[in-house]
Parts: structure tokens; C-alpha cells; sequence
């Protein structure tokens, strides 16, 4: 740094140093009275009570609540890949092979997750899934994590 930017430097903190020298004689009193008279205008802080007790006299927690919202289950038997042109092809009595082999347990997902596998049963002429393997919420957990 060379002289002139020093002395530079010195002339500004010598400005900055008679400011605040001044602002602090001309006003100074001034504004801690103003910070006591606010100070003894303050009230303290109340805040309610989120502890257990408080909660047993709210609303329970009650499963009842959501029993009713609908979500969409859907069973998948398979998945494919075809061209456009073999689904312009397929008519009535076409099979369309599909990834899954033939015994194997069919995924049950709710909302597009997998909860559960089964297996197809025919009931009174109508299909059904018979549940053989329910997820655990930890794995669900894990799985949804992945994602």
C-alpha cells in the first residue's frame, strides 16, 4: 500500500471516528430513553401448553377420520411392451403375452404402491385375488425411499 492510500485510509476512519463522536453527543440520551421507555412497555411472552395433557383434552387421534377416503387398488397380472402396429393388429380371442409367468402372485398396489401379493380366484363367476403376502410398512418405507 503506498503513502498516499494510507494517509487516504487514515483521513476516512479520522472522518468516521468525529460522525459517530458526534451522533452519539447530539442524540445519544435521546434514544436510550426512547429504548427504556419502550423496555418497560414490554410484556412477556405467553404461549400455550402443546404437552400431552393439552392433547387428551383436543381431539383425539382417531383413525375414524380417514376411513372413509377412497383410494384406487388396482391388481396387476403383467406388464408388455408392444409396437403400434401389433395393437393395431390384436381383435377379439388375441392373446397378449405378458411378463409375469403362469402361477405366479399377482401385485396388488394401492394409489400406484405396492402393498400385497396374491394369487387369482374365480368366485360365484367372478375374479378375485386372494392375498398371500402383505408388505410391511417398513419395507413400503424403504421402497418409497428408492424412488
Amino acid at each position: 500500500m503506498s503513502a498516499e492510500e494510507a494517509k487516504s485510509q487514515d483521513d476516512m476512519a479520522d472522518a468516521w471516528a468525529a460522525a459517530l463522536a458526534e451522533s452519539g453527543a447530539a442524540g445519544g440520551n435521546e434514544v436510550a430513553s426512547e429504548v427504556a421507555a419502550a423496555a418497560d412497555q414490554v410484556a412477556p411472552a405467553s404461549f400455550a401448553n402443546f404437552s400431552p395433557a393439552g392433547a387428551a383434552a383436543g381431539a383425539p387421534n382417531d383413525i375414524n377420520m380417514i376411513l372413509d377416503i377412497p383410494v384406487q387398488l388396482t391388481v396387476e397380472l403383467g406388464r408388455t411392451r408392444i409396437p403400434i402396429k401389433n395393437i393395431l393388429q390384436l381383435a377379439q380371442g388375441s392373446v397378449v403375452e405378458l411378463d409375469a409367468l403362469a402361477g405366479e402372485p399377482m401385485d396388488v398396489l394401492v394409489n400406484g404402491f405396492l402393498i400385497a401379493q396374491g394369487e387369482v380366484v374365480v368366485v360365484n363367476d367372478k375374479f378375485g385375488i386372494r392375498l398371500t403376502d402383505i408388505v410391511t410398512p417398513s419395507e413400503r418405507m424403504r421402497r418409497l425411499s428408492k424412488l
